[in-house]
Order: C-alpha cells, then sequence, then structure tokens
C-alpha cells in the first residue's frame, strides 16, 4: 500500500472517528465490536448470544428492547463475513439521535487497512472508538547501518518493531607501531582493507534496502562509533538512491545490537519530523511557485477546480477540515444539476435553492464536505493528494492565507482569462 494511499485512510478513519463520537445515543443501545485478525467469527457469535440472554432480563422494557434490537444487528453484519478478514473486523452499530431529535439506525462494518491488534466489545450510550487511534500511527519503515571497526549490523524499525536484517564482522588490522621499511607497507594494507570493508558495507546495504530499484524504507539512519560511517558516507559505495533518503548520521558508543537500540532512540526526534518536514518542504515549493510568479499554481476552491477539470493538477493540495462543501442540486424548471463549493456563510446567502426563472423550489442531491469529495474522486483528475495540516507554521499560513486548498500545476494556466469571461456571464459556479 503507497504512503499516498495510508493518508487517505488515515484520514477516512479520523473522519470516522469524529463522527462516531459526535453521534448521541438512544439509551444504551451503541455496540462497539473489534475483532482482531486471528479471532474466530464463531466466538464472537457465541459471545453475542450470550449477551443476548443477558439482556433479556433488563427491567426497562424500551432499554430491553433496544439493546436486543442492537445486538442482533451486531449478528447480522457478522453473518456478512464466513472469517475474520485479514486485518480483523470493526463494527459500530446502533440506535442515534439525529439533529431533530428522531431516532435512526446506523451500522458500520468494514475491515480496516492494517492489521488492528484489540479485542473489544462494549454496548454504552456512546460509541467508543479509543481503540481505532493505534490505526492512525505512522507505520513508516525505517532502514538502519550500525558500522564500526568490528562489523556491520542492518537493521529496520517500523512502528514500535525492530529488525536485524543482516550482519557481519570484519577483523581489521591494528596500526602498526614498529619503524622500518616495513611500515609502509603495513600501511598501506590497513587502508586496502579498510577500503574493502567500506566497500562490502555498501554492497550489503544496497542488498538489504533496495528492493526493485526502489528503497524499501523511508529513510536511512547512519550510525557507529568510530569516523567509518562518515568515511562510508562521503565514499562512492553509498547507493545513490539510499543516499538520497538519508535522514541523520548518529553517534554511538556502542556496536551490534547494543548500537542498533541506542541508535533508535538518537534518531528518534528526526524520525517524528519528517513528516512535518515533507510538508514544510511542500508548501514551500508553493509558495516558491507564488513568488517566482511562474503561473503554475493556484489556491482558493475557484481556481483550484478549475485546475482540476483542465487536467492541469500535478499535485492537489488540501487542508483536512477546509470548511467548504460540495452542493449539488437540481434546478427544478430543467432538471439539470449543478455542483457548488460553497463555506457555511456563504450558503446561507446564496441563491441556489431557489430556481432565478420560476421561483420553484431547488431540490438538493448531494452535500458533502469537500475534502471528503476530493478524497473520493481526485484520481479521476490524475493528480496526487496531500493533505495539509496546520500544525506547522507553513501549515498554518496555507490554510490562513489560500483558504486551504491549492494545486501545483503541471503548466502555466492564466486565471485572469476565465474571471473575464465570467463578469460577463455571471454565473461563475457552473464549471464543474
Amino acid at each position: 500500500m503507497g504512503e499516498m494511499s495510508t493518508a487517505i485512510e488515515q484520514w477516512k478513519i479520523r473522519r470516522m472517528i469524529k463522527n462516531l463520537n459526535n453521534a448521541r445515543g438512544a439509551g444504551t443501545s451503541m455496540i462497539s465490536l473489534i475483532c482482531p485478525p486471528k479471532d474466530q467469527i464463531s466466538r464472537v457469535n457465541k459471545m453475542l448470544t450470550e449477551e443476548y440472554g443477558t439482556a433479556s432480563n433488563i427491567k426497562s422494557r424500551v432499554n430491553r428492547l433496544s439493546v436486543l434490537g442492537a445486538i442482533t444487528s451486531a449478528q447480522q453484519r457478522l453473518k456478512l463475513y464466513n472469517r475474520t478478514p485479514n486485518n480483523g473486523l470493526i463494527i459500530y452499530v446502533g440506535t442515534i439521535l439525529n439533529d431533530d431529535g428522531k431516532e435512526k439506525k446506523v451500522s458500520f462494518d468494514f475491515e480496516p487497512f492494517k492489521p488492528i491488534n484489540t479485542s473489544l466489545y462494549l454496548c454504552d450510550n456512546r460509541f467508543h472508538t479509543e481503540d481505532l487511534k493505534e490505526l492512525l500511527e505512522d507505520d513508516d519503515r525505517w532502514g538502519f547501518l550500525i558500522m564500526d571497526g568490528n562489523g556491520s549490523l542492518y537493521g529496520t524499525l517500523q512502528g514500535n518493531t525492530r529488525e536485524v536484517l543482516h550482519k557481519f564482522s570484519v577483523q581489521l588490522p591494528k596500526k602498526h607501531g614498529r619503524g622500518g621499511q616495513s611500515s609502509m607497507r603495513f600501511a598501506r594494507l590497513r587502508l586496502e582493507k579498510r577500503a574493502i570493508y567500506v566497500r562490502k558495507v555498501g554492497e550489503m546495504m544496497t542488498q538489504v534496502f533496495i528492493t526493485n530499484d526502489k528503497a524499501n524504507v523511508k529513510g536511512v539512519v547512519l550510525a557507529g562509533s568510530a569516523e567509518f560511517k562518515d568515511v562510508f558516507s562521503q565514499s562512492d559505495w553509498f547507493d545513490p538512491r539510499l543516499a538520497a533518503i538519508h535522514i541523520a548520521t548518529v553517534d554511538v558508543a556502542y556496536g551490534g545490537e547494543n548500537g542498533f537500540n541506542q541508535a533508535i532512540e538518537l534518531a528518534g526526534e528526526t524520525l517524528k519530523n519528517v513528516k512535518f518536514i515533507q510538508e514544510k518542504k511542500l508548501i514551500g515549493k508553493f509558495f516558491e511557485e507564488i513568488a517566482q510568479d511562474t503561473g503554475k499554481f493556484c489556491f482558493g476552491v475557484v481556481d483550484t477546480m478549475r485546475a482540476l477539470d483542465m487536467g492541469a493538477a500535478e499535485t492537489l493540495m488540501v487542508f483536512e477540515d477546509t470548511p467548504v462543501s460540495r452542493i449539488v442540486i437540481r434546478i427544478a424548471s430543467t432538471g439539470a444539476e449543478e455542483a457548488h463549493f460553497l463555506t457555511a456563510d456563504q450558503e446561507k446567502t446564496a441563491k441556489i435553492y431557489k430556481d432565478p426563472e420560476t421561483g420553484a423550489e431547488n431540490e438538493l442531491v448531494d452535500k458533502m464536505p469537500i475534502s471528503e469529495w476530493l478524497v473520493n474522486n481526485y484520481t479521476q483528475f490524475g493528480c496526487k493528494l496531500e493533505f495539509i495540516s496546520d500544525r506547522s507554521q507553513e501549515g498554518h499560513q496555507f490554510v490562513k492565507g489560500f483558504g486551504g486548498i491549492g494545486a501545483l500545476l503541471r503548466y502555466r494556466v492564466e486565471f485572469d482569462i476565465f474571471d473575464a469571461d465570467d463578469r460577463q456571464d455571471t454565473d461563475s459556479d457552473d464549471f464543474m
């Protein structure tokens, strides 16, 4: 699964957590059920049947019926699976109160995009989403090389899991202290042996961290106690594909596994910042295009949607909580559908719900946040989608100054031309 799709899956989970947390229950009939990957569906079914038996004794009739109803719904959902999916199964069912205070049944069941290692069953007056948080933790894989005069170790770190992929030891000649003509020869041999070692380290590194001509880790950390790691990082044996993702060099007191553990600790901060740094780079590039006035950028909903439609957008940048909705209405007189992108304030004043010709009511066909619509549809515009947070200074500037939506373009687009056309043709919204 690509890094891109992981970010999108995590965005969907965050969105779902938000919706589930906002749901208010009608009584205690909201069931949260998580089955980890190796769990048996039959065990979960049996547990639900037992719960059904227990719930039949609830004194209050209303409460009893709603709990029994929820358990039945959960069992119905389970019937869709003859075994637990590879990544586990998450089910939320229950009766919630919608905004008008009306009761409404909801049920979600889905396999998460990566394994979830929690078992949970709760029947309560709210949905329990705390355990979904582990799906939001980053599981990037980082490569480590620990190198000193005694040997080298190659390992990876993913989440909290560290793995040693390969290690070898080496016997290098020490400096030769006795004088005479042979000391020159010894010095030369020593340097040769060291050069061979550096070469072996590099060749091994390519073997371990490159798969199908691409790095199989997100970044590489070099660690060691002597100057070897620095000699290696400047040598020709450091594969350029790995040198490009070399994110840190750290000094450790030991070699081998102890050195690996120490390197993980020392590189921790750097690894945490990588996402941050990527976002800064991306927004930096966006600001640079603006400063140089290349015309290969756009921001704001109207221009960005135009760029998408033209296929001009290369990288679409969206603040994940952009307060804009995509509203689709059906015109009463013609039956044609129109899409509008409006903030909540614009929606109040917009005249989209009345047909200007006949004054008849237009029908609301669909309404969803723009970020959600873009997640579902960005692939058809042939662009990459990057979420921007407002946690970095640059991100905050992008959200506040540029409306939280923009794109880097493949070629220069003159948006002023459209604006001139729009002034003659007053309806600026039907570019979809």
